[in-house]
């Protein structure tokens, strides 16, 4: 049944999709543009977001940007192009639509640009809660049979999030817990912009991470919800050659299930 979206704050997409995608075959193709299904990736996660009528959507590229550009403006002319021209992290992508969105007062999404057996239902759903809950950020999750690597999201009695534990961070209590941050969220725009201000490089990587956002979301004691993907497939990224051909099986398997 189709979920019909009501919204209550206007809304704008940001889709991250400025990766090199070392692993995968061509270090000369953008990432993103390898295809499933007869179609580019970022098309699948392109048509999601205008499937949502945003107000804006926002394509945050790096590699190979020209044939990215090439490809998505001929297919979704209204879409805006913004460049990352260093890769310093999920934070330092989104830190580059400020300026862009700076008249824009509501909610915006974030999307992966190598997610794109995301559907159309399950971000009706996230956008659902986030606005319905008068959350100021809300995380898409799914429960993995194997959650190795990820992120664990730890809840509240009242199933707001809590905190997200890295598998390096984590206990082995937290470790068992299979509920896992897909990296996709709603946040209220202007508390996002507000405390990726306050985001640093102090890690490994020397990278500015999206989640770093959500430390001070709960100093703040902002309203962080949750919304947990019914397919847990929806959320999977593709980062190398094996990751994309599981996820052209479980597209074929989907749409032979819906025919």
């Amino acid at each position: 049944m189709a979920i019909e979206l009501v919204r209550t704050a206007p809304l704008s997409v940001v889709i991250l999709a400025a990766g090199k995608g070392k692993r995968m075959n061509n270090p000369e193709m953008a990432k993103v543009m390898y295809e499933l299904d007869g179609k580019p990736m970022i098309e699948h996660v392109m048509t999601v977001a205008f499937n949502m009528q945003p107000k804006r959507t926002l394509l945050v590229l790096g590699w190979k940007k020209e044939i990215v550009i090439e490809f998505v403006a001929a297919k979704f002319p209204s879409v805006e192009f913004v460049e990352q021209r260093e890769q310093l992290g999920t934070g330092h992508a989104v830190m580059q639509t400020q300026a862009a969105l700076q008249d824009f007062e509501g909610d915006v999404l974030i999307l992966s640009g190598d997610v794109p057996l995301l559907t159309e239902e399950t971000v009706k759903a996230l956008i659902g809660v986030h606005q319905m809950s008068g959350a100021d950020a809300t995380i898409l999750t799914a429960e993995l049979p194997d959650p190795t690597g990820y992120g664990r999201i730890i809840r509240n009695k009242d199933e707001s999030v809590k905190k997200i534990v890295e598998q390096k961070d984590a206990t082995k209590k937290e470790l068992s817990i299979k509920e896992v941050n897909s990296g996709i969220y709603v946040f209220n725009k202007q508390k996002l912009f507000e405390t990726l201000a306050l985001i640093t490089q102090n890690n490994a990587q020397g990278e500015y991470y999206l989640t770093g956002v959500f430390e001070h979301f709960w100093n703040k004691e902002y309203h962080v919800a949750a919304v947990k993907a019914v397919d847990p497939n929806e959320v999977l990224g593709i980062n190398d050659t094996d990751q994309l051909e599981n996820a052209r099986e479980i597209l074929t398997r989907r749409m032979g299930k819906s025919i």
